[in-house]
């Protein structure tokens, strides 16, 4: 009998191959130019799932809750019970992150509604005539939300869409764009293992506006006379959304006595940054206390940190499943961030 850590290379090898070369159709530039910070709203790369993201952030082929959604939407097509999740996470710099997800099964099919917030609190307002502050404040917020469904079209194949509305707002201006994720995930006949592959953020650019921007405007500096205090508005650049293509492999290994191993393995492509390789596991006992790691962002240039540990605790009531997960990554030079995620599935 071939060992299942073979098995999963067999399977991870021709995946990965597959993302860099499907990819590379899709970016053909990459390796010209460098597009690091070429994006707008970059919280959508912030991935939700304590769970997910202390195995490294390999979500593409795993599934079990509402959050799974935003890793792979054709997971929706796999959920095994109607979930809730909610995720909170002290970010870096301040900034504080959060995350509710819901999925409703109905039959072969399934609803989700996922809504993140990213929220920098309340800053000082600098100018270069006032460097110490003016007296007034601002703040950055980010919204997303998400509506998605899924259908699980034979017992092997699922597929599933989610369609957003994004809004990033700075003081009194913001931008706004709408984006679309698609997914599929397929059983493979082999030990249970899962193959996905999922592409996120596909959809409008966007542009800041507001009154923020609105100035008075003398057309004609030289000249005396004239209207000097025109009403105008400058106008900013649009940006694409960061585009990201995923696909992944998940292989659960049975243990002695009551415990299992799961690994998973994730190649990502985005549009504004390089390729990259994350994977992890995790060990769990009776279906109750979970330990995970993992590393992301392998191969990534210029990446800071990779290292993610965390575990969980899962607890079945009157059929109800109550779960708590907890994950660290790190962040290299920016410190280490934290997720904490509560979860009820019924």
């Amino acid at each position: 009998m071939r060992s299942p850590l073979r098995a999963l290379a067999r399977l991870a090898l021709p995946a990965l191959g597959l993302s860099v070369l499907g990819l590379s159709a899709l970016a053909p530039a990459a390796h010209a130019q460098v597009r690091t910070g070429t994006a707008a709203m970059p919280f959508l790369l912030i991935e939700p799932s304590a769970q997910v993201a202390a195995m490294g952030n390999a979500g593409a082929a795993t599934f079990g809750g509402a959050m799974a959604a935003y890793y792979n939407p054709g997971a929706l097509g796999n959920l095994e019970r109607s979930s809730v999740e909610f995720t909170h996470s002290p970010w870096l710099a301040g900034i504080t992150y959060d995350h509710g997800a819901a999925a409703v099964r109905l039959g072969q099919n399934a609803l989700s509604l996922a809504v993140t917030t990213l929220d920098s609190g309340e800053m000082a307002v600098r100018t270069v005539e006032q460097p110490l502050g003016t007296g007034e404040q601002f703040s950055v917020r980010d919204l997303a939300l998400a509506v998605g469904v899924g259908r699980r079209i034979t017992d092997r194949f699922s597929a599933g869409v989610q369609v957003k509305y994004l809004q990033e707002t700075v003081w009194h201006s913001s931008a706004t764009a709408f984006a679309l994720d698609a997914g599929v995930l397929y059983r493979l006949p082999l030990q249970g293992a899962v193959l996905g592959a999922s592409i996120s953020n596909f959809g409008t650019r966007s542009r800041f506006d507001g009154r923020d921007l609105r100035i008075r405007y003398d057309q004609d500096p030289d000249t005396n006379g004239d209207n000097s205090s025109l009403p105008a508005a400058l106008e900013t650049g649009s940006y694409p959304l960061p585009v990201f293509f995923r696909v992944g492999v998940a292989l659960p290994v049975a243990l002695p006595g009551d415990s299992q191993l799961l690994l998973a393995a994730d190649a990502y492509q985005p549009s504004d940054a390089s390729n990259s390789v994350s994977f992890g596991g995790e060990w769990s006992y009776a279906h109750i206390v979970y330990a995970r790691g993992g590393y992301q962002n392998l191969l990534m240039e210029n990446a800071e940190g990779g290292l993610t540990l965390g575990g969980g605790l899962r607890y079945n009531l009157s059929g109800m499943d109550f779960r708590f997960d907890y994950a660290w990554a790190d962040q290299g030079r920016l410190g280490a961030t934290q997720r904490f995620t509560v979860g009820l599935g019924f």
